[in-house]
C-alpha cells in the first residue's frame, strides 16, 4: 500500500474505531477457520481489534478436526436430524480435537510484538450443558445443548480487559462432558451479552448471489432463503449455512450486525470493520444507510463531503453560517454515521416552486443509484409543501436531470427572489420539472 493510500485508508477508518471502542464483539471460527494457512493472520487482527479497545467473545469449533480424528479412527460419524450422535469414544476424540485447537488459539494470542502487553486470554466454564436426550427413538447420548450461559463471569472478564475464549465442549451440574454445536453457543452468547456483531468466517467472501457475487446486505428474511436453499442443496453443515443460523436469531434478538466474511482473504475483517462498505454479506435488521432530513450535528459531515465539490467550482461555496441556518432545508443519505450524499430544498413559496441545490454524491457512489434517492426524497418533500415545479442550476448534469424528466428553462422562468440572483458568469443551466406529472 502506498503511502497515500495508507493515509486515506486511515481518514476513513477513524469514524469506525471511535465507534466500535468499548463494543461487544462475538466471534465465530469454526474448524475450517482454524485450518486455513490465513489462520495465523485472522489471530492477527483479532488482537488488533483488542488493541483498539474492542470486547471480544472467541466462541470456536472443531467439526472439521474431529470428524479428521474419527476418520483416521475408522469410526464412521452418525447424525440424525443434521446433529451429532456423540457416544464415549466420540466424546473422547472430540475433546482431544478441542483441546489442542484451544492451546493452539490460546498460544497464537499470546504472540505479541516487542513493548507491547501480553493479552489475557481466560478460558472457564462458561457453559452449562443439558443432554439433547433422545428424540424418534435416537438416543443423542452425549450431544448436549445450552442450559445455562454465565454472562456475568464473562462480563468481569470482559471488564477486566480480558478475551474471552470458549470451547464446543461444557459440563454438565452431573460432571459429565458434552459435545455442543458451536454456533448455538456464539448465538446465546450474542444475545445474553446483547453484543454489537456477530463475526463469522467462510470459505466465500459471504453469501454469494445466482451470479456468484456477494450480497453486500442481507435482511434475516432474505437470509432464511438463502439459508433454505444451502440445507436443501445438503450443505446444512457449511460454514455459511452455520452461521446464517446464528445470524438470523441474533439480529431478531437484539444484535445490531452480523458479518460473514472469507477466511482466506487476508485483512478480510479490518475491511469489513473499518471501511465504509465493507467486503462481505452483513446481516442487519435494517439498511446500513438511511435516508433522514439533517440536523446541526450533521455539519461537519457535510462540510466535509461539499468541500471539494466548492473548490472544483462543480458547487456554489456555502459557509459554515449559511449550513446552519437552512440546515433543515438538507436531506442526506448516511452510512454506518457517514454522509455519503445531500441535497437541500429551498422553497419559494409565492410561486409555488422550489429549487433542489447543492447536490453532492460522493465520488465511491457517483455510479450508483443515490443520486435517484435524493431526487425521490427531495421530490417527496417538495410535494408535501404544496411545491407545484422542482427547478435545478446545474453546468455538469444536464443529462442526467433530463433523462429524469426535467426540461430546459430560461432564466426568466426561475422565481422572481431567485432571477434577482441568477448568476450570468457561472451560465448554470436552468431545468425545471412539474411534479404533478413526474412520478415518485
Amino acid at each position: 500500500m502506498r503511502s497515500t493510500e495508507l493515509v486515506q485508508w486511515f481518514r476513513q477508518s477513524t469514524p469506525y474505531v471511535n465507534a466500535h471502542r468499548g463494543k461487544t464483539f462475538v466471534i465465530m471460527l469454526d474448524g475450517d477457520t482454524i485450518a486455513s494457512p490465513n489462520f495465523i493472520n485472522i489471530i492477527n487482527d483479532i488482537s488488533l481489534l483488542h488493541s483498539l479497545g474492542i470486547k471480544l467473545i472467541i466462541v470456536f469449533g472443531a467439526r472439521y478436526q474431529i470428524n479428521d480424528l474419527l476418520q483416521l479412527h475408522n469410526i464412521e460419524p452418525i447424525y440424525h436430524k443434521n446433529i451429532r450422535v456423540t457416544d464415549l469414544r466420540t466424546l473422547e476424540l472430540a475433546k482431544q480435537a478441542v483441546g489442542s485447537l484451544q492451546y493452539d488459539i490460546n498460544a497464537r494470542l499470546s504472540l505479541r510484538l516487542p513493548h507491547t502487553p501480553v493479552i489475557n486470554v481466560v478460558s472457564s466454564n462458561f457453559i452449562l450443558a443439558q443432554p439433547i436426550g433422545v428424540d424418534d427413538g435416537v438416543d443423542y447420548m452425549l450431544s448436549g445443548k445450552i442450559r445455562r450461559v454465565n454472562i456475568e463471569s464473562i462480563q468481569q472478564q470482559l471488564a477486566q480487559n480480558a478475551i474471552v475464549l470458549i470451547s464446543p465442549i461444557a459440563a454438565s451440574v452431573t460432571g459429565e462432558t458434552f459435545n455442543l454445536p458451536f454456533e448455538e453457543i456464539a448465538t446465546h452468547v450474542a444475545i445474553k451479552l446483547k453484543a454489537e456483531k456477530l463475526i463469522g468466517f467462510c470459505s466465500e467472501q459471504g453469501i454469494l448471489d445466482q451470479n456468484q457475487d456477494v450480497i453486500p446486505d442481507l435482511l434475516p428474511q432474505e437470509a432464511s432463503l438463502h439459508l433454505a436453499t444451502l440445507i436443501k442443496s445438503g450443505q446444512y453443515h457449511s460454514s455459511q449455512a452455520r452461521f446464517l443460523q446464528a445470524a438470523i436469531e441474533v439480529c431478531r434478538s437484539g444484535v445490531k450486525r452480523a458479518h460473514l466474511l472469507s477466511y482466506q482473504e487476508d485483512g478480510a475483517l479490518l475491511q469489513e470493520l473499518f471501511s465504509r462498505d465493507g467486503i462481505g454479506t452483513q446481516l442487519s435488521m435494517e439498511s446500513s444507510e438511511t435516508v433522514r432530513t439533517a440536523t446541526e450535528q450533521d455539519i461537519p459531515g457535510l462540510l466535509e463531503l461539499i468541500y471539494p465539490l466548492e473548490q472544483q467550482g462543480i458547487l456554489v461555496k456555502r459557509s459554515r453560517e449559511q449550513l446552519e441556518m437552512e440546515i433543515n432545508n438538507y436531506t442526506i443519505i448516511e452510512r454506518d454515521g457517514i454522509i455519503i450524499a445531500c441535497a437541500a430544498l429551498n422553497i419559494y413559496a409565492d410561486e409555488n416552486m422550489a429549487e433542489m441545490a447543492c447536490v453532492a454524491v460522493h465520488p465511491d457512489y457517483r455510479n450508483s443509484s443515490r443520486g435517484d434517492i435524493l431526487l425521490e426524497a427531495i421530490q417527496k418533500r417538495a410535494r408535501q409543501q404544496g411545491v407545484e415545479k422542482l427547478f435545478v442550476l446545474t453546468t455538469r448534469t444536464v443529462h442526467w436531470f433530463q433523462e429524469r424528466g426535467f426540461q430546459l428553462a430560461q432564466v426568466e422562468d426561475l422565481p422572481a427572489q431567485k432571477k434577482v440572483h441568477y448568476n450570468y458568469q457561472r451560465r448554470s443551466k436552468i431545468l425545471i420539472q412539474s411534479l404533478s406529472t413526474s412520478h415518485e
